[in-house]
């Protein structure tokens, strides 16, 4: 395995912690709050950095219809970053205002959700790399079977814990209060905040695997019914 790819997983999932990290405002506080965005927006740089090839591929991918989302999934990453960082959108010091603090929260909710799928459009490389690190070269029913069994509670997790840290009201930008207790438990909110993203990312990986099984039938389709003209 490539030490400088898996250095770059390792800094992935750094950023992704420090993003579950930030989430936790009322717990720490808000320099704890900062110190983690801040690490993290440092992260996303490094990351582009890493990755700075994959822009010379956008005129290809845009002709295809995974690479076009693939695209319009990481710019909405990079513009949710700008808006979750006080320092570069410079609304938040600017102005400081109630509605202010809820286009941060939901540019941070959002990136929660663009993460997911960010990282569900490239599960199959890091299930990959994941068989190269244990050493599994060959492939398991009973295997994949608990590993889809375990996806599909994850993603039934996810849509519970998504009511329980009331996502779909951060995301609209609804004023509310309800906001997670951390007196009562904070394990509970991180693993909620890990389900929502596990569910996220399992829609998005088979949501994929359906789309390109049904390009496929497509394709097949047209095939067969050219042959079949061609011999009239």
């Amino acid at each position: 395995m490539n030490p400088i790819f898996l250095t770059r997983l390792v800094f992935d999932l750094i950023a992704a912690g420090l993003l579950l990290f930030a989430f936790s405002y009322w717990w720490l506080g808000n320099v704890a709050h900062e110190l983690a965005g801040t690490a993290m927006f440092l992260l996303i740089i490094v990351h582009n950095v890493f990755n700075r090839r994959w822009y010379g591929t956008i005129s290809k991918a845009r002709d295809e219809a995974r690479g076009l989302f693939n695209i319009a999934v990481t710019l909405l990453l990079l513009v949710a970053s700008v808006l979750i960082s006080n320092a570069l959108s410079g609304v938040m010091s600017a102005y400081g205002g109630f509605t202010v603090r809820q286009i941060h929260t939901l540019a941070a909710y959002w990136v929660l959700v663009i993460v997911a799928v960010h990282l569900g459009l490239r599960w199959p490389m890091l299930m990959g790399v994941a068989r190269k690190l244990t050493g599994i070269k060959q492939p398991n029913v009973a295997r994949t079977l608990a590993l889809r069994a375990i996806a599909i509670l994850i993603a039934l997790h996810g849509v519970w814990s998504s009511f329980a840290l009331a996502i779909g009201t951060k995301l609209s930008m609804q004023v509310t209060l309800d906001w997670w207790n951390f007196e009562e438990s904070v394990a509970g909110f991180f693993i909620h905040c890990l389900a929502v993203a596990g569910l996220y990312i399992c829609l998005t990986f088979y949501f994929l695997k359906w789309a390109q099984a049904r390009n496929c039938r497509t394709s097949h389709t047209a095939d067969g019914q050219a042959r079949v003209l061609s011999k009239r």
